[in-house]
This record gives structure tokens, C-alpha cells and sequence, in this order.
């Protein structure tokens, strides 16, 4: 870099010295806008004709299509009587694409199989891929305890919308939901639960097919009914245990939710909202 002729002996000094702290921070030298990886180092032309050859040759298997992958979990669901058999046909659906994102195993529910109460969250993180069980990590193990305050330990059976784990533990979108809803459904229709508590805004808005945000929804009693097999029961939306690690103030609106659910199944008596 040439020295600009007009600046002035203080401006040069202080470029220089501005120069000196970045090299001896270790930044040795300048880069463009456009982002370049200086630690890829091509292969040789021969490597690149194998890999050209290869990728030619082994073609991926084609991916099931959509309307595809619905109907055999459709078919999947249908056959299984209980929540063992459902488990089961949920490990053997390779129709979901998350399954092929990088999860090690379905993660399908755990719980009383004869529970009153259905707990449905989002999708699996880490721990739960891991595991293969469904909230078992730091906001699992927050909303045991919060069921054992509200006196609904050993009252529940838990679950979520999707059975793999997305990539970095994102949200499900609506299409992986979609995929996976049969066994949700037939999960519910076994199970045939006096409530639901829908965690999170993703299980809220998938199960109850509406676009209303968490914080309107959350603490409203709401009628889920299977289109198929007249089965319903009143379905409460809360925050998602995870969001209570991050707003811990935010625990006194779900501890609101949670005994106005043990009151549910005291009183058997609910009023729902539009």
C-alpha cells in the first residue's frame, strides 16, 4: 500500500499503528467483498475426473413424493392398535425428509400409554435424537417438574409433530408437520386423551390448523376433532418449555395453564374459545 502523499505525519501514524494491531492479531492479509475459502484446496484434475465419473454413475435414490409419503403414513397409522404398534410403524415410514437430515433414530413419545393427558410439542432436539425419547434435555427435565407441581406426573403421555430431529434443532416446518400428522392423529385417536397441551407455537398452530400466534393462543381451551373416527377432546396451546429457559418470568403464564388443565380433568368442565 503506498503512502498518500497529503495526509499529514500524525495521519501516517496512525494508519500504521491502526496496521500494526491487526497484524499482531494475526490478520495478515486483505480480502474482497465477494467471501472466498482459503482453506479449500482443490484436487488434482485426475481426482476431479474420478469424482465427475462417480457422481454420473451412482445417481441418489429418487426422493418419495409428497402426496406419496402422505398416504403411506396414512396406511402405517391405520394399521397400528396401539401406541407400541404406532411407535413401530413410525420407525419403518422413510417418508418423512427429516429422517435423511442427519437424525440417528425416530423419537416417537413416552408416558402412561393410558394417560388422560396428551402432551404434544414440536420436534426432537439433540438429547431427544440421542435418547429416543422425547423431552429429556434441560426444557424436558423444566416441564417434569412443572407437571409434578401441578400434581400431573405419571398422567401424561408425551409426543410431538415430527419424529427426527430437524437440523440444528429448527423449528418443523408445516410440510415435514404435514407428513407426520397421521401418526399424530392416530396417536391421539388410541389414546383417546380428556385434554390436550399443545406446546409451543409450531404444535399449536400444526394440530389446531390455524395461523394465530402463541401468545394469543396460549391459555385458550380449544376443540381438536379428528375429521375421521368422531374422536375429540379439549386442547389447551402453552408456551414451549424451551421458550421458559429463555424467559424464565414467562413461567407464571404456563403454571396458570397447567392448573387450569389439573382443574379440567377435576371438574370435567371447559369452556372453549372461538
Amino acid at each position: 500500500m503506498g503512502r498518500d502523499m497529503n495526509a499529514q505525519p500524525h495521519d501516517i501514524a496512525a494508519i500504521e499503528s491502526l496496521l500494526a494491531f491487526w497484524r499482531d492479531a494475526g490478520v495478515d492479509a486483505c480480502y474482497g467483498e465477494a467471501p472466498v475459502d482459503h482453506t479449500h484446496i482443490a484436487p488434482p484434475p485426475a481426482v476431479r475426473a474420478v469424482q465427475g465419473a462417480t457422481a454420473s454413475v451412482v445417481a441418489a435414490p429418487p426422493a418419495i413424493g409428497a402426496g406419496e409419503a402422505l398416504a403411506e403414513a396414512r396406511r402405517l397409522a391405520a394399521g397400528a392398535a396401539t401406541l407400541q404398534d404406532l411407535a413401530a410403524a413410525v420407525a419403518g415410514f422413510e417418508g418423512c425428509p427429516l429422517r435423511g437430515m442427519g437424525a440417528t433414530q425416530s423419537v416417537f413419545g413416552r408416558g402412561d400409554p393410558n394417560a388422560p393427558v396428551l402432551i404434544i410439542g414440536e420436534g426432537p432436539g439433540a438429547e431427544e435424537d440421542r435418547a429416543g425419547q422425547p423431552f429429556v434435555g434441560k426444557a424436558g427435565k423444566l416441564l417434569d417438574r412443572m407437571l409434578d407441581a401441578a400434581g400431573l406426573a405419571g398422567k401424561v403421555f408425551i409426543t410431538n409433530t415430527v419424529f427426527w430431529r430437524p437440523p440444528g434443532n429448527r423449528t418443523p416446518s408445516p410440510q415435514e408437520q404435514a407428513v407426520c400428522a397421521p401418526f399424530v392423529e392416530r396417536a391421539f385417536a388410541i389414546l383417546q386423551p380428556r385434554v390436550v397441551l399443545l406446546l409451543g407455537a409450531a404444535s399449536s398452530k400444526s394440530i389446531l390448523q390455524t395461523d394465530e400466534g402463541i401468545m394469543k393462543l396460549r391459555g385458550q381451551w380449544k376443540e381438536w376433532r379428528l375429521a375421521e373416527g368422531a374422536v375429540s377432546a379439549p386442547a389447551l396451546p402453552t408456551l414451549h418449555p424451551a421458550f421458559l429457559l429463555r424467559q424464565p418470568q414467562a413461567k407464571r403464564q404456563v403454571w396458570a395453564d397447567l392448573l387450569s388443565l389439573a382443574s379440567r380433568l377435576e371438574t370435567d368442565s371447559v369452556e372453549f374459545h372461538d
